[in-house]
């Protein structure tokens, strides 16, 4: 039987994420944690013949969610740009993931034309040991530029 070797697991901590916006390119290294999804639209489809129904791809949807150390003024200045003009910003999310210790290299997904949700404009917390802040973005497209190599024996 062939298993994955320990080492294969990739180490959450060890990525790195970039943020575009208007051709500025920022190191998001405050970030703490990032998730994207697609979801796909789907449609039932009735079958001549089936009791059940198809289901039938028709689209697709990018959503994400980011947590990150709240000491970036960026996202609160796109917000007030958007209050102040009607303006909204579009922007790229460049993620990687690589640990020199696994045996499949470097992935990297870049997010397309990411548009905020919302956001916290001021925080305090008298409790915590650090502020976060966290954010909830769409995407209209991704790219995938490298690949994780496929495991031994996979």
């Amino acid at each position: 039987m062939t298993v994955m070797n320990a080492k294969d697991a990739i180490s959450a901590s060890l990525a790195e994420c970039f943020v575009t916006i208007e051709g500025n390119r920022y190191n998001f290294m405050q970030a703490i944690n990032l998730e994207a999804s697609v979801e796909k639209t789907k449609t039932e489809v009735p079958i001549l013949g089936k009791t059940g129904k198809g289901n039938k791809a028709t689209g697709w949807k990018g959503t994400g969610s980011a947590t990150f150390h709240y000491n970036t003024s960026i996202f609160r200045e796109l917000l007030l740009r958007y209050k102040n003009t009607g303006e909204d910003i579009y922007f790229d999310i460049q993620i990687s993931n690589e640990d020199p210790t696994s045996s499949v290299g470097r992935q990297t997904v870049v997010l397309k034309d990411c548009n905020i949700d919302g956001g916290i404009l001021a925080k305090f917390d008298a409790d915590a040991e650090y502020l976060d802040e966290e954010m909830n973005f769409t995407f209209e497209d991704f790219e995938i530029p490298e690949k994780f190599r496929t495991l031994a024996g996979m």
